[in-house]
């Protein structure tokens, strides 16, 4: 598998194997999975334990952890554990818990590229379209490849939502623009944002 492997998972469209429950739309976690180790075999996740259990109780609720690595990179997500209208419950079953970390594990995926536009409030991948639009350039590597527009839309929502620097984030990178930022980086200040975000 090449280096440019989120610019493939993240040009995937899922939108066949999205489910939703009322207003809330997430990805199939058997397809997102296969799509996974379609794209690398030796791909693996974790799911996290807190002192031995699979999930942290606090007190706003319950979460879980899952970690994602492909090609050597580690990402991971953290997920409340929620009932059908995205509610936190406070004495979860297990079969709460369970469904929350297949959540989980298909949002850390997700941060590998897969579905990633599922979570930006988008409706198809990069590339597609339902109008014919002038064709886009072909990625590069994803080693010295730019952000994708869906990776510069997300980190542009979780600012807003996290009430976060813009100036801070592009110092942090050393660049003076989101556009400037490669992949790599990108997925970085997602990580890091989302993490503030579940932290406010």
């Amino acid at each position: 598998m090449d280096n440019n492997y989120f610019a493939r998972l993240n040009q995937i469209n899922v939108s066949d194997h999205i489910e939703r429950k009322g207003e809330f739309a997430y990805l199939s976690w058997p397809y997102a999975v296969a799509q996974l180790r379609l794209a690398d075999p030796t791909a693996i996740w974790e799911v996290r334990r807190f002192e031995g259990f699979p999930f942290l109780k606090t007190d706003t609720g319950y979460f879980v952890e899952v970690a994602v690595t492909v090609q050597g990179l580690a990402l991971s997500q953290i997920h409340p554990v929620l009932d059908g209208k995205n509610r936190p419950i406070f004495e979860p079953t297990a079969f709460d818990i369970n469904t929350s970390i297949q959540r989980c594990l298909v949002k850390a995926i997700a941060l590998h590229g897969l579905g990633l536009y599922v979570y930006a409030g988008e409706d198809l991948p990069e590339g597609e379209s339902a109008k014919p639009t002038p064709p886009k350039a072909p990625v590069a590597p994803i080693n010295g490849s730019r952000a994708s527009p869906a990776q510069l839309r997300f980190i542009d929502r979780l600012i807003d939502e996290t009430g976060s620097d813009l100036g801070k984030v592009l110092d942090y990178f050393g660049v003076t623009a989101l556009t400037e930022l490669s992949s790599h980086a990108a997925s970085r200040a997602i990580t890091s944002l989302e993490k503030q975000r579940r932290a406010a």
